[in-house]
């Protein structure tokens, strides 16, 4: 490596003379014959050349040297990954279920067949859109063919799939506001024009959307559990959305955003559920297993299937088989059900943990939004605590907080702080939500309230 260095640097000018091996090895305490392989492969990738009874030279024609030295790869800007309390998207893994899985995933790999060690269906396991099929069936209302989903990596490269193959660059794209930035970043990224669309106590607001614009040919929704605000999107709106789609020939995006944890009543339908024909599901298993698992999956309409799955060829092919086939199995033999009844048992206790805490702390500072569903929860300003003075708790060296302004596209909005509570550990939890509700009667306890 330090001679290779040397020549494409320019310390070895072209047709320098180099050390013979012997006298090289010598110099270095090396063995001749790691030195020999050395100059072999040099000359093998044409930076030397032998010359029979004179020795080794570096090559008389070579890459102009750099002038200087190759700057710092960028660091990509990321989201914050801290896992402390109050972070969203958090999960709990058991160990029971990472034995499990794993156990599933080795005997996928021991009993491999043709079909699993090949490309294969670029729609993703049969197994696994089986399960996926009766699991949308009993709990979301949303009677699918396994033909019709297709397995992918999450939320972001099933979104990422569908506008790449559906929709024409530049399209203007409904997106609801406050929303889920993510996805946001991801239109933009695929060349869409987002339009930010407000949403209200009944969710997103089509007469609205439809003022804004008129051309747009796709909403991006959370009908279910919308994120940020939590709210559900009522029926009368979903009419509205559906007629608007089918009037204009436009698609519905739907992200089941945080729709398998449920506190409260029984599971809500899908939207996909009122109008196959023109919603496409998009689930994960980020939420119900964890995010590494690296496993999501679309429902599409039949009329969509084809582009979506020749988009999915220029990109990536297939999914990677093996925890397809293992995830299939947890749940055909019942593991995944009853680990969704364990931790959301878990995350039920974390958020009534977190929402007394906060009452207790901030004596009437904060006043939390108890979920009927979902993993995270909205925290407004209690009376005499300006909704401005939330976006004082936020500390760079404190719990992990996030802002509703944070999920604003359009103009400035209400304010109120938005918490992760699955996951997390109920002491820190604890201790996260006493520190927040006494920074917050400290700001109460001011001249005017901040």
């Amino acid at each position: 490596m330090g001679l290779r260095a040397a020549i494409l640097s320019g310390r070895l000018a072209p047709g320098r003379a180099l050390p013979s091996s012997r006298a090289l090895a010598g110099q270095l305490g090396l063995g001749r014959n790691m030195v020999v392989e050395a100059y072999e492969q040099l000359a093998a990738d044409g930076l030397t050349e032998a010359r029979p009874g004179a020795g080794t030279f570096v090559a008389a024609s070579l890459p102009p040297p750099p002038h200087e030295a190759p700057a710092q790869p960028p660091q990509p800007d990321l989201w914050d990954r801290r896992q402390e309390a109050f972070a969203l998207g958090q999960t709990e893994a058991t160990p029971d279920l990472l034995a499990r899985l794993g156990a599933a995933t080795r005997r996928a790999i021991a009993q491999a067949g043709p079909d699993l060690l090949s490309y294969g269906d670029p729609r993703g396991s049969p197994a696994l859109r089986r399960e996926i099929a009766a699991f949308l069936a009993a709990h979301r209302g949303l009677a699918c063919d396994p033909d019709c989903i297709v397995v992918v990596s999450g939320t972001q490269h099933g979104l990422r799939l569908c506008l790449d193959a559906l929709l024409p660059d530049g399209a203007p794209v409904w997106m609801e506001d406050p929303g889920y930035t993510t996805s946001r970043d991801t239109l933009i990224a695929a060349g869409m024009s987002p339009v930010p669309v407000p949403v209200d106590a009944a969710g997103i607001d089509v007469a609205a959307g439809r003022a804004l614009s008129p051309q747009a040919v796709a909403a991006y929704v959370t009908p279910s559990h919308q994120f940020p605000l939590g709210r559900t999107l009522e029926m009368t709106r979903r009419v509205q959305l559906i007629d608007w789609a089918r009037s204009t020939g436009a698609w519905i995006l739907e992200d089941d955003y945080d729709s398998e944890f449920r506190y409260a009543g029984p599971p809500l339908s899908a939207l996909a559920g009122l109008a196959p024909d023109h919603v496409i599901y998009i689930g994960t298993f980020a939420k119900m297993v964890f995010p590494g698992l690296r496993i999501g999956y679309l429902v599409l309409p039949p009329r969509a299937l084809r582009p979506v799955l020749a988009a999915r060829a220029a990109l990536d092919r297939f999914s990677a088989p093996f925890l397809q086939e293992a995830l299939a199995e947890l749940m055909r033999e019942g593991h995944l059900a009853r680990h969704l009844r364990r931790v959301g048992r878990s995350y039920r206790t974390a958020r009534d943990l977190l929402a007394a805490e906060l009452r207790e702390s901030s004596g009437g500072a904060l006043v939390p939004e108890v979920p009927d569903q979902g993993l995270h929860m909205v925290v407004r300003a209690g009376p005499g605590l300006s909704p401005r003075a939330l976006a004082k708790l936020r500390r760079s060296d404190g719990p992990v907080l996030r802002l509703l302004s944070d999920c604003r596209f359009g103009p400035p909005g209400e304010e109120a702080l938005i918490l992760g509570f699955s996951g997390h550990d109920l002491t820190a939890i604890r201790r996260g939500a006493r520190s927040l509700g006494k920074a917050a009667r400290r700001l109460l306890d001011g001249p005017t309230g901040v």
